[in-house]
């Protein structure tokens, strides 16, 4: 591959958004030509864990008006990466302390199936936005 494949999405911070990640996902997954299912597996995991929780975290802390979140999505000779971005309130998350949740908690396990999954998982604020960057070596 010479030049990276991208994609980008930008959507509401609505339940419904998941749906349209992961069809974007699906359709750039097949652009990018990876024969790996265990990294697909893992890596499109971690991606609807993300947008999973800035939707439920947005909804929770602030109802989703005006809220919304952007996916860029780009795969190299060398890792897949996702960077999503949001303008919901700061995530209060220390990464280094996610621990799975135990087996009769009912959430609390999206973090760190998410930290499982890729190489490097990053959350940071910048300029009034949430930013959380995924990676995967391939």
């Amino acid at each position: 591959m010479n030049d990276p494949v991208q994609r980008v999405v930008i959507v509401p911070a609505t339940i419904e958004s998941i749906d349209v990640v992961q069809a974007e996902f699906a359709e750039w997954w097949t652009e990018l030509g990876e024969p790996s299912t265990e990294t697909r597996f893992k890596f499109e995991t971690a991606v609807v864990e993300i947008a999973t929780n800035i939707v439920e975290h947005t909804h929770r802390a602030e109802g989703a008006s005006g809220r919304g979140y952007s996916l860029e999505l780009t795969g190299s000779d060398a890792e897949v990466t996702a960077v999503f971005e949001d303008n919901g309130k700061p995530a209060d998350i220390d990464l280094s302390t996610v621990t799975m949740a135990e087996v009769d908690d009912e959430s609390g396990r999206g973090l760190a199936l998410a930290i499982a999954a890729l190489d490097s998982l990053d959350y940071r604020r910048a300029n009034g936005r949430n930013i959380w960057t995924l990676v995967c070596q391939r």
